[in-house]
């Protein structure tokens, strides 16, 4: 199993969400290799993002849910490993074989997963994940004629192999006003900028490869991606849910998702 659906439960909404960092399993034919006290809470982890967002099938979104951990392939990398950033910060590729901080995730301490073995898993996690969220959004696109893709992401408040100082806590992602309308980014700015975060726009992440390659508003087919930094939904250790640190940062999603439902019926 790639990925998981949660259909929507009300009447549809032009809206799909994905979360493709938030899968912690490893397939049985690879998990060897890893060292165990490493995979047995990996770091990498958007944790919970799925629970954080589970308010969305009720409100006519449909959910798509990565299985396996970014750790195995990540799902938001460009197929052919092309950099996302050029300003020096650590990206890891297509299948890591570190974390964020440069910790090998391997049992032989691998420098890098060799060719054939990310084709394998190409073709085994990252293909059959978006093709069926190509699948998804063609099929809200031909039943309204417009759709809006959802990227959610989670990361660590501070990592420094990426950015000396802290995150913001919450980073809309549009890359660069690009892969949305203006009206659905000032939508979601226009209720994120009245929440009590500090929000930034395009920069440290101005969207990964999922925001890049199904934002095309000219096509009416939008994509935007919110990163968001942990401790406002987990514990200070950032691993644990945290309901009441949740719960506020979730008032704020479901305000700003009833603003983009009536922005994408009203104009697209």
């Amino acid at each position: 199993m790639v990925y998981t659906i949660h259909p929507a439960t009300a009447p549809e909404v032009p809206i799909i969400i994905s979360v493709p960092h938030c899968g912690t399993a490893f397939p049985d034919e690879i998990k060897s290799q890893y060292k165990p006290a490493m995979i047995k809470s990996p770091d990498d982890t958007d944790w919970f993002v799925q629970n954080l967002y589970d308010f969305a099938p009720a409100m006519g979104i449909t959910m798509f849910v990565a299985h396996y951990s970014r750790w195995v392939i990540d799902l938001n990398r460009d197929p052919y490993n092309k950099p996302l950033y050029s300003d020096g910060r650590i990206i890891t590729p297509l299948c890591p074989a570190t974390t964020f901080l440069g910790e090998p995730i391997y049992k032989d301490e691998r420098a890098e997963v060799e060719l054939p073995e990310v084709k394998r898993r190409k073709e085994l996690y990252y293909q059959p994940y978006h093709a069926k969220l190509r699948e998804l959004v063609k099929y809200r696109k031909k039943k309204f004629g417009k759709v809006l893709l959802w990227d959610c992401h989670s990361i660590r408040q501070s990592v420094p192999t990426i950015r000396k100082e802290k995150f913001p806590d919450l980073i809309l992602g549009d890359v660069d006003g690009t892969s949305a309308s203006p009206g659905l980014i000032e939508s979601a700015l226009s209720v994120l900028d009245h929440g009590p975060y500090q929000v930034a726009h395009n920069h440290p992440f101005k969207g990964g490869y999922i925001t890049r390659n199904f934002g095309k508003p000219a096509s009416h087919r939008h994509a935007i991606q919110l990163e968001m930094t942990k401790v406002n939904y987990l514990d200070d250790s950032e691993k644990k849910y945290d309901k009441a640190r949740a719960d506020k940062v979730r008032e704020l999603l479901k305000r700003m998702f009833e603003r983009l439902i009536e922005q994408i019926e009203r104009a697209g």
